[in-house]
């Protein structure tokens, strides 16, 4: 998932889950987790598990940081 495309797509659900209280502390829940990657396949037609998107997500987190 090295498309810019991809990744703003990533953060885009990532943001609405947040924002639906699927990330209570740092974490997403489950339920968030599993809604980021069947609203990501749906859009993108792409599938990853959920390994890679938590580690895209941790990348994001170190890139932010930076």
């Amino acid at each position: 998932m090295c498309d810019n495309r991809l990744i703003e797509i990533f953060c885009d659900l990532c943001i609405k889950e947040i924002l639906k209280g699927n990330r209570p502390g740092t974490h997403f829940t489950k339920e968030g987790w599993l809604k980021i990657m069947t609203n990501f396949e749906n859009e993108t037609d792409k599938t990853y598990s959920k390994r890679q998107f938590k580690n895209r997500w941790d990348a994001l987190k170190k890139e932010r940081k930076a």
